[in-house]
Formats: structure tokens, C-alpha cells, sequence
């Protein structure tokens, strides 16, 4: 065991409620087009430290360079960076859109629902996006988290699926 590091941390074993705060929801954002659903999405990330401006800009550097590949299912995008674009602290973000917005995904658009994710190591998210991928093969996840009124449910919806998992 690392100095200073639990042994949950040194294996990245986080779960993805462990990365998700109620700061880092938000419901029904209405955006014009991929990049501001991207900037609106990962602002609550900017306002809570865990990235910095860099960081949301390289995102949509990263899709205007290499295409739409935070798209990452039907509906479903994942806005990330590396680490080293200005990841402060691991944190996931929840964002419902309020109407569906093309990113250019011929399989999986439009997207619906984005989960902007800020990984301070390669290491660090793996357990939470390991999470993340068991939530997105639930069917019910995606009904019950339309019908979320406020973060606070959001946040307990994600408890509840993983203490199923």
C-alpha cells in the first residue's frame, strides 16, 4: 500500500456515485448544437474545480479534429479529455438535454443524455466508467432518469442502480 493512498484508490476501484455530486447534474438543458450542449453540459465541472476552461475547449477540439467519438452509444455521449488538458479531480457530470442534439454519430445520434467526465489519471475512473457501462446496458435506467425531477434524485437513482449491480 502507497503512502497516503487507500487501497480503493490505488486500484481505481471508485464507483460512479463516488465521482457524481448533485453539483454536477443538470436536467433538461436546452442547447442549440453539439459543442453547447458539450460547453453547457461540462460547465458544472468548470464551477466546482474539478477542470479548467482548457479542458471543456479541448473536448471540442478533440470532436471538430477526430469526429464524434465521446458518442459512445445510442443517445449517449461522453465528453472527456486527457488528463493533462486541465483534469484538476475526477468528477462524472449527469446532463439530460431537453430536445435530442446530432453530434454527427451516423449510429447513435441524436444524443439525449451526456455524462461529461473529468479523469485526473488514466487510472483513477476506470471503476466508475466500469460502473458507467453496466448503468448504460440497464434499459430502465435511462426511463427512470427522464422521469428525475431535480439532481438530488438523479444522484439517488445512480445509488440505487449500483447497489443492484
Amino acid at each position: 500500500m502507497w503512502a497516503g493512498h487507500t487501497s480503493k484508490e490505488r486500484t481505481g476501484d471508485c464507483m460512479l456515485s463516488d465521482l457524481l455530486s448533485e453539483e454536477l447534474v443538470l436536467l433538461d438543458v436546452e442547447a442549440s448544437d453539439w459543442e453547447d450542449a458539450i460547453r453547457k453540459g461540462a460547465q458544472p465541472l468548470v464551477d466546482n474545480k474539478k477542470v479548467t476552461p482548457a479542458y471543456v475547449d479541448d473536448i471540442v477540439k478533440g470532436v471538430n479534429e477526430l469526429g464524434p467519438y465521446i458518442v459512445i452509444t445510442e443517445h449517449v455521449a461522453l465528453p472527456h479529455a486527457r488528463p493533462e488538458s486541465g483534469a484538476l479531480e475526477s468528477a462524472i457530470g449527469i446532463v439530460t438535454l431537453k430536445e435530442p442534439v446530432e453530434f454527427g454519430s451516423a449510429d447513435n445520434d441524436p444524443v439525449k443524455f451526456m455524462f461529461p467526465l473529468a479523469a485526473k489519471d488514466s487510472d483513477a475512473h476506470i471503476g466508475a466508467l466500469q460502473s458507467l457501462v453496466e448503468l448504460l446496458s440497464d434499459p430502465d435506467f435511462f426511463t427512470q432518469l427522464e422521469k428525475c425531477a431535480t439532481p438530488k434524485d438523479v444522484v439517488e437513482l445512480v445509488h440505487d442502480k449500483e447497489r443492484s449491480l
